[in-house]
């Protein structure tokens, strides 16, 4: 019964006009919300996607930068957020969150960039070497059209921990969805705590969705030439033998 009370609070909240509009708005969280987590994907992708990308290929080191970028998933965002505030990039805006957010979000780029680089079908890659494939053509034609799955299940990963991880930054100050959740906790509102924290998850799968819509897209654009080498051009059909008449 308390939860159903809860959740119908939670609604109301939700759906009051007021709460939308203002500098402390859902509205206003929202935006802040976006900007710091869409920054620091589109910087950690940049920084991660082409490193492990390029070790997937070459296939040597890629195993030790893989180690060296899971470290970053034993440090706890909020402990680098706090070690920031304490340095002179705490007078720098949303730096400190998004550097925080970049460190979090590179060992699932990395990690998928590379494993999915090292788990092509080796005889495609051969036999594209054998058509006389540059190194450059491989990797566009053949290599990355097969990882782009796995490639894209670390982007979807790395987003939906990035947007559910963001709500930290309230905890030191800054702005985000997280504030509305702190603000309810201060003020021992309830609903404003559960309606701040379904806002968080909605939004996190609000961008699950949509990457994956664009994995459909890219995947519907790039399918004829998925098969790589294979696809170079119908085979000849071998005469057939003449069988011996026995007599």
């Amino acid at each position: 019964m308390g939860e159903t009370v809860v959740v119908t609070d939670a609604w109301g909240w939700l759906t009051t006009g007021a709460h939308w509009t203002g500098e402390e708005g859902i509205g206003q969280r929202l935006a802040e919300h976006v900007y710091v987590s869409g920054a620091a994907l589109l910087i950690a992708a940049a920084l991660a996607l082409p490193l492990g990308l390029w070790l997937g290929h070459l296939g040597r080191g890629g195993a030790l930068a893989v180690n060296v970028s899971n470290v970053g998933r034993a440090i706890p965002v909020f402990a680098v957020l706090a070690l920031f505030m304490v340095s002179p990039l705490r007078n720098a805006g949303y730096v400190p969150t998004v550097v925080a957010l970049v460190l979090f979000a590179i060992p699932p780029l990395l990690t998928n960039a590379y494993v999915g680089m090292r788990e092509v079908d080796r005889a495609a890659v051969r036999a594209a070497r054998g058509m006389g494939m540059t190194g450059g053509q491989l990797f566009r034609q053949v290599e990355l059209p097969l990882a782009r799955p796995v490639v894209m299940a670390g982007v979807r990963s790395a987003a939906v921990q990035v947007v559910a991880t963001a709500t930290v930054a309230a905890m030191v100050g800054q702005g985000g969805l997280g504030r509305i959740i702190t603000a309810g906790f201060a003020t021992y509102d309830t609903a404003r705590v559960v309606a701040g924290a379904v806002l968080v998850a909605l939004l996190a799968l609000l961008v699950e969705g949509v990457l994956v819509g664009v994995d459909r897209l890219i995947g519907r654009r790039a399918g004829p030439k998925r098969a790589g080498p294979k696809s170079a051009g119908p085979r000849r059909a071998e005469p057939r033998r003449a069988r011996p008449i026995n007599s």
